[in-house]
C-alpha cells in the first residue's frame, strides 16, 4: 500500500529538482559572465587604437564605426601572448576572415610575435592587402582557402591563438570542419576567440512575437554591386549555448562565454521581465556572443554533433 504522503513527497522532489537545475543553469551562466569580465582588458585603450585605423571605402567606414564597440571588446578579449615554456619567442596568431580591422593591432597590443591572416578563396592562393594606421601603411599577405572544406595551409601546432570573428554564421555546409582544423593547427593550450550574432537575443524574441520580421539578428543579402566580393549572408545564427556545444564537440574547453546587447537591441530589453514572469531563462540574451575556448587534447571530439547535423 502506497504511503499517504507519497504524491506530496514526489511533487516536492520534482520541485526541488527543477529549482536545483535552474540554479545550476544560472550559476553556469553567471560563472562564465564573471570570467569574461575579468578578461576583457582595457576596452577604452583598444577603442583608441582602433580609431587610428584609416579607411578609404565609405561602406567599410560605415561598418567599422557601427561595430566599433564589438571590435574593441574583441581586441581586449584576445589573450595576450604567453611564450611556450623554456622559450622566449612570442607566439603566432591567425585571424580567419580578416577585414584588416583587428589585424594591425594584434602584434603591438596583444604581444604576438607574428600575425597571419586568412580569407575565403581558392586553396593555396595568397593576396596582399593593405590599410593605413595613423598615417602609416600596414600590409599583410592573406592566405586564401575555404575554411569549411580545405585543409588549412599550416602545420600542426602552429598557432597560439586563432580568431574566428563574425564568420561562423556565414558557413554553408560544415562548420565542424573549421573547428577541427583550428584544433589541429593550434598548439596545446592555445585559444580560439569567436564572436557571432545571438539568435536567442531579446531582439530575436521581439521579432518572433511581432510576427513580421525574421528572427535572425541579421537576415539580409548584400545589394549586388559590380565591385562586390561578398560571401554568403548569415546562413545559420547560433545561441550562446550552441557555441559552447560547438567548441565542446571539437575538443575545446570553454573558458569565457557571454553576450552583450547592441545599441539597436536596447529597445527590446523590457522583454526581460516577461521572460522572468513566465519562468524562461534570461541569461545570454544580448545580440552579440563572445566566446574564448582552449584546446585540450585529452577531450573527446564529436565530428558531427547532433544539435547541428541531421
Amino acid at each position: 500500500m502506497a504511503h499517504p504522503q507519497a504524491p506530496f513527497l514526489l511533487r516536492a522532489v520534482r520541485l526541488a529538482f527543477r529549482r536545483t537545475n535552474l540554479y545550476l543553469s544560472r550559476w553556469w551562466d553567471v560563472e562564465r559572465r564573471s570570467e569574461a569580465t575579468a578578461e576583457t582588458g582595457d576596452i577604452e585603450q583598444a577603442t583608441a587604437l582602433l580609431k587610428t585605423l584609416e579607411l578609404e571605402d565609405a561602406r567599410d567606414r560605415e561598418y567599422f564605426h557601427k561595430h566599433l564597440h564589438r571590435l574593441a571588446r574583441t581586441l581586449a578579449l584576445i589573450p595576450k601572448s604567453a611564450p611556450i615554456p623554456r622559450s622566449s619567442t612570442p607566439g603566432t596568431i591567425l585571424e580567419l576572415g580578416s577585414y584588416l580591422h583587428l589585424t594591425p593591432f594584434l602584434q603591438s597590443f596583444r604581444g604576438y610575435g607574428a600575425v597571419r591572416a586568412a580569407d575565403f578563396g581558392d586553396g593555396g592562393g595568397r593576396e596582399r592587402k593593405c590599410t593605413s594606421v595613423a598615417g602609416y601603411s600596414f600590409a599583410i599577405d592573406v592566405d586564401l582557402f575555404n575554411a569549411e572544406r580545405d585543409r588549412f595551409p599550416y602545420d600542426d601546432d602552429s598557432f597560439e591563438c586563432i580568431l574566428v570573428c563574425e564568420l561562423i554564421e556565414h558557413l554553408i555546409a560544415d562548420p565542424m570542419h573549421l573547428i577541427l582544423e583550428c584544433r589541429r593547427v593550434l598548439r596545446e593550450g592555445g585559444h580560439m576567440v569567436l564572436t557571432t550574432p545571438n539568435t536567442a537575443s531579446f531582439t530575436s524574441i521581439a521579432r518572433v512575437l511581432g510576427g513580421g520580421s525574421n528572427p535572425q539578428v541579421f537576415a539580409k543579402y548584400e545589394t549586388p554591386r559590380e565591385d562586390s566580393n561578398a560571401g554568403p549572408p548569415h546562413v545559420r545564427e547560433y545561441t550562446a549555448r550552441e557555441v559552447a556545444q560547438l567548441f565542446e564537440a571539437g575538443g575545446f574547453a570553454v573558458e569565457t562565454l557571454f553576450t552583450e546587447s547592441t545599441d539597436d537591441g536596447q529597445e527590446n530589453r523590457p522583454l526581460l521581465k516577461m521572460l522572468q514572469d513566465y519562468g524562461y531563462n534570461t541569461e545570454f540574451r544580448g545580440e552579440q556572443i563572445y566566446c574564448v575556448a582552449v584546446k585540450r587534447s585529452r577531450l573527446r571530439v564529436t565530428r558531427y554533433p547532433g544539435f547541428l547535423y541531421s
